[in-house]
């Protein structure tokens, strides 16, 4: 099929990406001619694992092509996707203007029936308005389905290839038709794809990152009372996660939830309930929870030096919002790096990826190092909040020669205590017993 992907942000570089790869010719149109001259010439602009292999594949292979032309793109196109940024607003309503400026310059432009498919995450009833803005001008027939991703970024290349399930709302007979021939090689293990109205495949998405933004913080809040009350919180993960009524996924506590979803969702979620005068009881407790976790362990280090940060250097491993992504939107380490700089510490990290995105936003806040361990010459403790695979088994000896104080935050639990005990460190984690040295 001839496919069309209007915006060439992380869903739609993966999106287009991953759909030339089962044989379609993709093309993607930006309005930022820089960003879309760095495309034509090889340049993968995100870091995701296994995109950038399959981007050249496609990319050589002709079926993957870039332009700032949407005309051109549009007419040749059987099915349009808009993966257009809906960035939220102070009051957590998603922004619609760039979708619905798109739409509106589509009724001008197609002249054979078309489907529009939104596949950026958008508010319940958005489909609806897209559907209008086309109509303003459109002179041929055309369907606007909604088509919500569930990647998750680390492994969205995975997710889009062999999704759990595909959602698709749709009221059009002949739409679903389409949709259906286009999403089949992607399900032929029997993942299902589940049709229906509109509105629910827009609900869908808030609701299911909704409910994960909820486990963890509901998993954020037992670990705290796990500390409160002397309990160990891995412990009760594992004992609470074996129930298969439970599962085991998302449940780790650590310092919050960040990224370009869940914050982001939850808030829409929480602005529709308000406009359709429902109080949304548990989104708001969700809110309030993962705001007050992303300061938990600034706290930790503050109480532990008496709050006088004052000539302390702290050396942080971790920056992107979770491992395997470059990204930092909403992420805990940029919360506690600017709690620990205004209570006067001196700050130095590392990432494995994410330093160029800190160092645009950050400047010289905190001290960006070319390794790991780099980072901890001279440090009064180390801070770990992204559970990155480098830092899993790191060499506590070399660490201890290192820094100044052997003393670690651990955001993400990734050590044993008893380990860190018996090497004869301080060690502060999350919802588990502090190990104190002997």
């Amino acid at each position: 099929m001839n496919l069309a992907v209007i915006g060439t942000g992380y869903v739609g570089l993966v999106s287009g990406t991953c759909f030339a790869e089962t044989g379609n010719q993709v093309i993607c149109v930006d309005n930022n001619a820089t960003k879309v001259a760095r495309l034509q010439n090889g340049e993968m602009p995100i870091y995701e694992p296994g995109l950038e292999v399959i981007f050249n594949r496609n990319t050589k292979q002709g079926r993957l092509t870039f332009t700032t032309d949407l005309e051109s793109a549009v007419k040749s196109a059987e099915v349009i996707f808009l993966a257009l940024p809906t960035p939220p607003g102070e009051d957590g309503s998603a922004d619609l203007s760039y979708v619905l400026g798109v739409a509106e310059q589509l009724g001008k432009i197609i002249d054979s029936y078309k489907v529009i498919v939104d596949k950026s995450t958008v508010p319940v009833g958005t489909a609806e308005k897209v559907h209008a803005a086309i109509a303003k001008n459109a002179k041929v027939e055309f369907d606007v389905v909604s088509n919500p991703e569930f990647l998750r970024e680390g492994v969205a290349v995975e997710d889009f290839l062999k999704p759990d399930r595909v959602v698709i709302g749709t009221s059009s007979d002949r739409a679903r038709e389409v949709m259906q021939r286009l999403y089949e090689p992607f399900v032929r293990q029997g993942n299902p794809i589940i049709f229906m109205d509109e509105r629910s495949a827009e609900m869908t998405k808030y609701a299911a990152n909704s409910y994960l933004a909820m486990r963890i913080s509901f998993m954020n809040e037992v670990a705290n009372l796990c500390e409160k009350v002397g309990a160990n919180v891995d412990h009760v993960r594992r004992g609470i996660g074996s129930d298969k009524r439970i599962g085991n996924r998302f449940l780790f506590p650590g310092v919050g939830y960040g990224g370009s979803c869940f914050p982001k969702d939850v808030q829409a979620l929480h602005k529709t309930a308000k406009e359709y005068n429902y109080d949304f009881r548990i989104i708001d407790s969700v809110m309030k929870v993962n705001h007050d976790q992303r300061f938990i362990l600034s706290k930790k280090i503050k109480e532990y030096f008496n709050n006088n940060l004052k000539d302390k250097k702290i050396a942080i491993w971790g920056l992107a919002f979770k491992p395997n992504t470059d990204d930092i939107r909403e992420a805990p380490a940029l919360y506690i790096i600017e709690e620990l700089v205004a209570a006067g510490a001196t700050v130095t990290a590392f990432d494995p990826e994410a330093m160029d995105n800190v160092r645009q936003v950050m400047g010289d806040k905190v001290a960006l190092t070319f390794g790991h361990y780099d980072a901890l010459h001279g440090a009064d403790a180390l801070a770990i909040i992204t559970e990155w695979s480098l830092f899993r088994t790191p060499d506590f000896n070399k660490m201890a020669q290192l820094m100044k104080s052997k003393v670690i935050f651990d955001g993400r639990n990734l050590y044993g205590v008893e380990t860190l005990a018996e090497a004869g460190w301080y060690y502060n984690s999350i919802g588990r017993p502090i190990v104190m040295p002997n």
